[in-house]
């Protein structure tokens, strides 16, 4: 029977407790969550700064773009956020794409066509920036997770004339950052390009949270709207260059309708808010330090994370689950993060902590994953 590996697919991810389904949240907020009328301590959130509550004043712009931004998409609410992006990160050009997967993905499917290119990713690099490398021409090297020296000796070997490197800024699967200025250093050696996810880290860490790139300048800056800015959609930065030859070959871009310029109205506000989130940036940091100190004292063995991602590997997906449930049963929504999102055997709870959490919520949580982990 023709598509039958369909049933015989599905079957196999729920033998092996990688079944995913959806859920309709009837209201979500950076501290709490409902879903069908109760209420949860929301720790699986990445409205870091907790400015999805901030108010956005009355915006005139329409909201359907209704074209793509070649045809009749691209308005001056569209045009005022990006100057604002290459104002305030310093760079040429920047173009907005609908999602930071489409971003991710086109850049590099678009741009590493040449001949002689070659694309060197950490090996846990998101999954778009991964499919977006596969669906280029050029060679695919992955290096082992923030190991300088395996890149170097993968870029040494290296015969292409076009190479990019490509990293997060923070990762968004285990929390830690990306050696952004040894990258720098690497590439300019091996007169190569940078390329930079910095999906996790905009808006939280560096002077008035403008990421991991403020030091150095990556060729390529990718931000995302949809973490720390609370709104949605992602932009890439580079030189004027670069960007003309994306609208002319980057086919997500070209054939996509343009971001609503409501959205992008709506983004330009939330990214003044962000620059100005000192007290919330603060509070994050304070929130970070008080969960990994409690969790040391009660011998939780965390990630090596600095970021508001917080990873408890436990390995095995079904105890994942287990956990997750034994936790929403008191009240606090924690996803089980399992592969191929994450590396085979290393299931995880992905904690993330916003600046809308009281220490209370911190101590609440603290204390529930201690005693669900010996139900395991």
């Amino acid at each position: 029977m023709a598509f039958e590996y369909i049933q015989k697919a599905l079957v196999e991810r729920k033998q092996v407790s990688l079944y995913r389904t959806r859920i309709a949240f009837d209201k979500v907020g950076p501290r709490t969550l409902t879903y069908q009328g109760h209420e949860y301590l929301n720790f699986a959130s990445n409205d870091y700064l907790a400015l999805s509550q901030a108010p956005i004043n009355s915006i005139e712009s329409q909201h359907g773009s209704t074209s793509s931004s070649l045809v009749t998409g691209y308005q001056h609410a569209h045009l005022a956020l990006e100057q604002y992006l290459t104002e305030t990160l310093k760079y040429d050009a920047c173009l907005l794409f609908n999602s930071g997967f489409s971003a991710n993905a086109s850049v590099l499917k678009s741009l590493m066509n040449a001949p002689e290119s070659e694309i060197f990713q950490d090996k846990l690099n998101h999954a778009s920036l991964i499919d977006g490398g596969l669906a280029a021409s050029a060679t695919n090297t992955r290096f082992n997770h923030n190991d300088l020296k395996h890149l170097k000796r993968r870029l040494e070997k290296s015969k292409a004339k076009h190479k990019l490197i490509v990293s997060e800024g923070v990762f968004s699967m285990d929390g830690d950052n990306a050696p952004i200025e040894d990258l720098a250093t690497i590439a300019s050696e091996h007169n190569a390009w940078l390329m930079i996810d910095d999906a996790h880290a905009f808006g939280v860490i560096g002077e008035n949270g403008l990421g991991s790139a403020t030091k150095i300048k990556p060729e390529i800056l990718i931000i995302t709207f949809g973490k720390a800015c609370a709104s949605s959609g992602a932009a890439v930065l580079c030189s004027q260059e670069v960007a003309n030859y994306l609208v002319q070959f980057n086919r997500d871009y070209t054939y996509s309708t343009a971001m609503s310029p409501w959205l992008a109205s709506a983004t330009y506000v939330r990214l003044q808010q962000v620059y100005n989130a000192t007290i919330e940036r603060q509070k994050l940091q304070h929130n970070i330090l008080y969960f990994r100190d409690l969790a040391a004292d009660h011998k939780l063995a965390l990630m090596p994370s600095n970021s508001a991602i917080q990873p408890l590997v436990l390995g095995d997906s079904e105890a994942c689950l287990k956990l997750s449930g034994y936790l929403k049963e008191k009240g606090i929504w924690l996803t089980a993060i399992r592969p191929p999102t994450v590396p085979h055997n290393t299931a995880r709870l992905r904690i993330t902590l916003t600046a809308a959490h009281q220490q209370d919520d911190i101590d609440q949580l603290i204390s529930h994953l201690v005693t669900g982990l010996k139900t395991l």
